[in-house]
């Protein structure tokens, strides 16, 4: 494979003829999460695109590993995905090349902001919880409805080495306590495959633009349990409720616009006894709890609780969702409300 960056993209690009040689192109390295190298490529004449490539190594401080085949992992899931999402939602996939482990695919509008950015900074969209809420209810609900759109998606390896061992796993090894709830849940999810589960739903992943939003990195699709989505998600707002606790109804709403749209759209749909309103929340809540506490003590942290009480508190409240489990999500908030978290 050859390794690509910001260096040496455009004479890779020339010698492809993925560009016409001689043509200039700015290339801009994009952050999208750990796991791969991101180019966005601006010609001078011709239509923006992204560069992909998988890195068998994460960046990360703890050792992490993952085959380099699941970029292609991802670019049929994102064929597989844009036709049931609003046009422009999900990039278009452009050009593959097989031996060194890179597609390129359509650019989002340079003038985007990631989502994930903006909630650090404050900036509480409700209408994007919304929408990312209906977004994430049409891709359970329609693939559960076509179990074909699913079988290629079987082998869930890749979710394991990027998901499960690095989240669950980590906290299972740093707080015992919790072993049986965990367990329990991570057995139930392994049992389950009724639809396509995105893997990494998350605001890292939301580009909001002038026309909308769009979503990317697909990863870690897979055919399985949509609690996994559910409480990955909910994690990443529940973990910015923490950090903004000076704001907390307009941050906790965040939670509650996203279960609108996504309990609405199931009532439309009706796709599988899993995704009925009571089972989803009941099914997702230790999810939830194993996932927060995952950005504090698994293999991927977050850097924006940096104070110990503030991970003490994280932790308590992720180990009383597991051992004391709420009735509802309104219970989930108040709990959250009330926490000490320095």
């Amino acid at each position: 494979m050859f390794p690509l960056d910001p260096q040496n993209a455009l004479a890779w690009l020339h010698s492809t003829g993925w560009l016409p040689e001689g043509e200039p192109a700015e290339i801009v390295p994009l952050a999208w999460g750990v796991s791969n190298v991101v180019l966005r490529v601006e010609p001078a004449t011709t239509p923006h695109f992204v560069l992909k490539q998988s890195r068998e190594q994460l960046r990360t401080r703890d050792p992490w590993f993952s085959r380099l085949d699941r970029i292609w992992r991802e670019a049929d899931a994102m064929r597989v995905l844009q036709p049931l999402l609003p046009p422009g939602r999900i990039p278009q996939v452009l050009k593959e090349d097989r031996p060194n482990y890179v597609f390129s695919m359509e650019a989002a509008p340079a003038r985007h902001t990631v989502w994930k950015q903006a909630l650090l900074e404050g900036d509480f969209r409700h209408d994007v919880a919304l929408q990312l809420g209906r977004d994430l209810a049409q891709i359970h609900t329609q693939t559960a409805a076509n179990p074909a759109l699913c079988l290629p998606f079987a082998d869930r390896q890749v979710f394991v080495e990027l998901r499960v061992d690095p989240f669950y796993k980590r906290v299972l090894q740093a707080a015992p306590e919790v072993g049986r709830p965990l367990e329990q849940m991570i057995d139930q999810m392994f049992e389950t495959q009724i639809c396509l589960v995105h893997g990494d739903f998350s605001p890292k992943n939301v580009l909001l633009t002038q026309e909308g939003v769009v979503l990317v990195d697909f990863e870690t699709v897979h055919w399985g349990d949509p609690a996994f989505d559910l409480g990955f998600f909910l994690s990443h707002l529940l973990l910015k409720t923490v950090l903004h606790r000076d704001r907390f109804e307009a941050v906790a709403g965040l939670s509650q616009q996203f279960w609108r749209g996504y309990l609405a759209r199931l009532d439309e749909c009706q796709a599988h006894p899993i995704l009925s309103p009571d089972t989803i929340v009941s099914r997702t809540l230790p999810h939830l709890a194993g996932c927060m506490w995952a950005r504090i003590d698994g293999t991927s942290k977050i850097d924006y609780l940096p104070q110990p009480q503030q991970q003490v508190g994280v932790r308590d409240f992720c180990r009383g969702l597991l051992l004391r489990p709420p009735g509802d999500w309104g219970e989930v908030l108040n709990r959250l409300k009330v926490g000490k978290f320095g």
